[in-house]
């Protein structure tokens, strides 16, 4: 099972560590691509007008300003990096070993700098998102979609894919073939700030079942004690089955 998630727009730090190596990330056949956003990322991130360019707030130019050392800074684990409302209500830190273990094999977390990461891969924090369009990579979905496509199918196998992306980070990634009958995107009705925070404890909860949901209708089941849930089919064509989700 892949539990895929977003992530989060504010990240956390160290002052020191040790610094990235791309050698050592999950996924290693993303490594050109993300040789070339990093690079393509420092050169934008230095010039005046970067805040544009990247989308984001001229108050964050210290964010900003980051991106041109990303090579060197420390390098915590992912699970430490990514924070806000989804990662505060998933809060691997407190999971049980075995939770934990899952939690290293199943959560996805799509990123536009670094395309998919687990974990417990070491990454710096950074300032991008995956709806930039990134002058000398061009729009971030697309460059990710190729080469994410045969590295998160594989890791998909014979298994399901939970998807607790947002739209926005979905872009970068749709299942195909047969993976499409295995693959379950969870909504919040009436979407708001909650959101967030119950695909945070949609993922926790599945991390800690006794069973791997095999099916979606396996995947209700594993839910249904802690949430109340509506499996629908696809809206159009062959996209996602529709789970959902509100917190008992």
């Amino acid at each position: 099972m892949l539990v895929l998630l977003p992530p989060s727009e504010s990240k956390t730090g160290r002052s020191r560590g040790k610094a990235l190596d791309l050698d050592a990330l999950s996924f290693p056949a993303l490594t050109p691509a993300r040789r070339r956003v990093l690079a393509a990322l420092a050169d934008v991130s230095a010039r005046e007008d970067a805040h544009e360019v990247l989308g984001v707030s001229p108050n964050l130019v210290a964010e900003v300003a980051r991106n041109t050392a990303l090579t060197t800074a420390p390098a915590p684990p992912a699970s430490h990096v990514y924070s806000g409302v989804l990662y505060d209500a998933l809060d691997l830190a407190s999971l049980s070993p075995g939770a934990k273990r899952r939690a290293g094999r199943w959560l996805v977390i799509v990123s536009a700098l670094f395309g998919a990461v687990h974990p417990g891969d070491r990454i710096p924090p950074y300032r991008l998102s995956m709806a930039v369009n990134l002058p000398g990579v061009g729009p971030l979905a697309t460059h990710w979609r190729e080469v994410l496509d045969p590295e998160l199918t594989a890791a998909a196998g014979a298994g399901l894919v939970v998807d607790c992306r947002s739209s926005t980070y979905a872009a970068a990634w749709q299942p195909a073939g047969a993976t499409v009958k295995r693959w379950v995107h969870v909504r919040v009705p009436g979407a708001t700030h909650m959101a967030k925070h119950t695909r945070g404890l949609v993922a926790r909860h599945l991390l800690g079942v006794d069973r791997e949901p095999r099916t979606p209708e396996a995947l209700v089941a594993a839910l249904e004690p802690a949430f109340e849930v509506d499996l629908s089919a696809p809206t159009k064509g062959a996209g996602p089955l529709l789970l959902d989700v509100t917190a008992r």
